[in-house]
Order: C-alpha cells, then sequence, then structure tokens
C-alpha cells in the first residue's frame, strides 16, 4: 500500500509540473505577443469620412474610400505601427494635426504653399483633375466666368486659397465666397437647389455624388490645369520618420500596381502617379 501510495503521488507531482510548464509557456507566449503588440506606436488619421470615393461610410457604416484603403494598405504588416482612423468635419483637420490629435490627415488632401510650410507632405497618391459643378442653365462656361458668381468653400482649403487669390486680381468682379462646414455632398446639393453657382472640386468626388444622389440639375466643366493636381498624405512637421516609413510604402504600393488597382476601384479610372511623379512637392 505504502509503495502504491508513493508512486500515486509521485505521479500527481509529475503531471503537476507537466502542466505547470506548460501554463508557463503559454503564459510567456502570450506575454510575448502582448509585448510585441504594445511596441506598436498608435497612429491616428485623421479623415471626414463623408467624401466619398476618398473617405465615406459603406451600408455597414464602416470606414472605406481610396484614401482609408490605401492607408490599410500602407500599414498593412507594419511591426512598428497601428493605424487607427478618427473622424472629424472638413474644418477640423489642421487644428487636429496642429494639437497632436492626428499624427496624419487623409481625406483628398492637396498642397498649397502656405500648407507646405507649416506641415510635411507624403509623395502623392494619386492625381485629381478639377471641374466646375454648375446648374445645367447656367451662364458659367468656363473659370474667366466665375466673378460675380457665388460658392461655398472650407476655411484652410486649397479652393479657398485660390478663389480668395482670385478675388485679389478681380476686385471690380469678385466671387461671393461663403465659408462653410457643410461636407462637399451638401454643398454639392445646394447648387443644385439653386442656393449657389459653382464649386471647384475634383472630377472623381463630384462624379460619385452627382450620380449617387441624383443631382439631375447639375453638369461639370473640365478645368485647365498649369501642373497636374495631386493628393496626398499630410503631417506635423516634426514627424519625419512616419513621413519616410509611409514614403516607403508608397512607392513599393505604387510598384505592384495597388494604387492603380485602388484609383480604379474607387474612380473608376486609373489615375496612379507615374514613377517619376514620386516626389515630396516642393522640394
Amino acid at each position: 500500500m505504502k509503495l502504491r501510495t508513493i508512486l500515486s503521488l509521485a505521479g500527481i507531482t509529475a503531471l503537476a509540473t507537466v502542466a505547470l510548464v506548460a501554463c508557463s509557456s503559454t503564459s510567456n507566449s502570450s506575454n510575448t505577443s502582448s509585448s510585441e503588440a504594445d511596441k506598436k506606436e498608435t497612429i491616428v488619421m485623421g479623415t471626414v469620412g463623408t467624401t466619398k470615393p476618398f473617405s465615406y461610410r459603406d451600408e455597414n457604416g464602416e470606414l472605406t474610400g481610396f484614401d482609408i484603403e490605401l492607408a490599410r494598405a500602407i500599414f498593412d504588416g507594419s511591426d512598428q505601427y497601428e493605424l487607427t482612423f478618427e473622424t472629424t468635419d472638413g474644418s477640423g483637420q489642421f487644428p487636429g494635426l496642429d494639437s497632436g490629435r492626428f499624427d496624419l490627415l487623409g481625406n483628398n488632401t492637396s498642397y498649397t504653399k502656405e500648407r507646405g510650410e507649416k506641415y510635411l507632405y507624403s509623395y502623392p497618391t494619386a492625381s485629381t483633375p478639377s471641374v466646375l459643378a454648375v446648374p445645367k442653365d447656367t451662364d458659367i462656361q468656363s473659370y474667366d466666368d466665375i466673378g460675380g458668381h457665388s460658392t461655398q468653400v472650407v476655411t484652410g482649403t486649397t479652393t479657398a486659397a485660390q478663389l480668395e487669390e482670385y478675388n485679389t486680381q478681380h476686385t471690380d468682379k469678385p466671387v461671393d465666397i461663403n465659408y462653410t462646414g457643410e461636407n462637399i455632398t451638401q454643398i454639392l446639393t445646394n447648387i443644385n437647389d439653386g442656393k449657389y453657382d459653382f464649386k471647384i472640386f475634383d472630377a472623381p468626388t463630384v462624379n460619385a455624388i452627382i450620380a449617387d444622389q441624383n443631382l439631375t440639375n447639375l453638369k461639370t466643366i473640365e478645368l485647365e490645369a498649369a501642373e497636374k493636381p495631386f493628393i496626398y498624405y499630410v503631417f506635423s512637421s516634426d514627424n519625419t520618420a512616419l513621413q519616410s516609413f509611409v514614403n516607403d510604402r508608397i512607392k513599393a504600393l505604387n510598384e505592384d500596381g495597388t494604387i492603380a488597382k485602388l484609383t480604379e476601384q474607387f474612380f473608376g479610372k486609373d489615375y496612379a502617379p507615374t514613377a517619376e511623379e514620386l516626389a515630396v512637392p516642393n522640394e
């Protein structure tokens, strides 16, 4: 009896030891995974979430669009960064970047000289030709005809700066600029309803909204551009490490055709930059 008891106790002790080792191994593995996750820096991308096809919510309420899906591809598999999104209205994007609320912006963001002096830009991610969105019965036939007509703009945008400059050069017949926090869908709806006369915006967005919202009173007039317009991601001036990471990924995703596929998916056409066009603006 004593021998059996001793053997039984020895067996229990051995099993307990194995269980403890296994638990310790599992715990160590779990801690390692947790530790690796903790090492990643969380990156918050500010976006509006209402500017289809760049940044919007699908029928399930999930953020999607060109800027969103390209950002996901850029950060996919990174052992350094973990990407999250946070939405804001159009006028809150750059103040959010200034305050540190956002680490980068991605929402059909173009380049201006004023922004370039304050922020860092990525390589271009897509070209976005501009159009005039106007009522079908308008007397506006080209950019030369916008004087004396009304429009809405968001403070600090490329269009706002462009029209403010226009007014300094056309003091006899300036554009009636109305500053707003409304999104582009509402702005185009206002024109369709006869509240304002025109809007300058990129062709992919305007065409998508006219079709989706059935804005049957609108038409577009293509604008000539001295330089090919592009969109970018934007960072605070001290975030060179994040800028470098994003630019390396943009280059790789452009080379493997991912950017071309995303522009075709969301814009209906290949608007990917060429290899020669991959450069930070004004550098």
